[in-house]
């Protein structure tokens, strides 16, 4: 097909980029069920605040990778490279994160509704977020 297209036209390629990269958060927010020590949407649906600004900094984080490889990559399987990879090492900075703070651990303090450690969980994920994806732009 032409550049002018059915498949290259705006609203298909939004449509595209977003059932992808939807689906990419939907696996990634299983992966980071199974990395931490609690369940997630068990503890939000209790009301744990900390779990909830946890999490919610992981799908800011995730997504906003995502954002920075959808501009700067031309096809959708580079996006999705990129945007995997950006979230492996949003897996990693949560790894040293718990690794860094030996005198208390990370999951048991979120999963005990410490909204601290949740409230600088997201700012790590959401900060992190944008330093990955910057460097993969």
């Amino acid at each position: 097909m032409t550049k002018t297209g059915f498949w290259s036209h705006p609203l298909v390629e939004t449509a595209g980029y977003f059932s992808v990269v939807v689906l990419c958060l939907i696996v990634s927010m299983v992966l980071f069920e199974i990395v931490t020590k609690y369940k997630n949407w068990e503890e939000i649906k209790k009301g744990n605040v900390a779990v909830a600004m946890a999490t919610g900094g992981k799908i800011f984080g995730v997504a906003n990778i995502f954002r920075y490889s959808i501009e700067q990559h031309n096809t959708l399987p580079q996006m999705i490279g990129w945007g995997l990879y950006g979230f492996l090492l949003l897996v990693i900075a949560y790894w040293l994160f718990e690794f860094l703070t030996p005198q208390f651990h990370i999951d048991k303090e979120i999963e005990a509704d410490n909204r601290s450690v949740g409230f600088i969980s997201l700012a790590i994920s959401v900060g992190l977020s944008f330093v990955i994806g910057a460097s993969i732009a």
